[in-house]
């Protein structure tokens, strides 16, 4: 398997799929990639030379964030709206969704499985309690 930024691409796979496998590289920069390193983009990734996996490898380091420093600029980023106290600092601190999505349905991948509230059957000893003394029927 060819590496690349620390990542283990899938050598199966056509090249400018496998470079989607990175942290903050998809299609469409995969192929801006490989246009200007100058490799055909439906080679196999493990049909690639060490000189041209280095060449990938350099263009992504110097002209591209991927992997670990976007992951750390984005959570620097969220951070920053967490701590100036803004509406979407919020919504990621409660773990709601930020971009003005409805909540009364719907949002469970932000907001997790269902939590059941409600009716609730009464505990055992609630119902041994004795009935109150009945007074004269009229």
């Amino acid at each position: 398997m060819p590496r690349i930024a620390g990542v283990d691409i899938p050598k199966e796979k056509k090249i400018y799929v496998s470079l989607g496998y990175l942290y903050g590289v998809g299609q469409s920069l995969a192929l801006k990639i490989l246009k200007q390193v100058g490799i055909n983009p439906d080679v196999r990734a493990k049909d690639l030379t060490e000189d041209e996996v280095s060449r990938i490898a350099n263009l992504l380091q110097k002209e591209y964030r991927t992997e670990g420093a976007l992951r750390r600029e984005i959570g620097v980023n969220i951070k920053r709206l967490m701590d100036i106290q803004s509406y979407r600092g919020f919504r990621h601190k409660r773990g709601l969704p930020v971009r003005g999505q409805r909540t009364r349905t719907n949002a469970r991948t932000r907001k997790g499985p269902r939590k059941t509230i409600g009716a609730q059957k009464k505990k055992e000893a609630a119902s041994a309690k004795p009935a109150p003394a009945a007074g004269p029927k009229k």
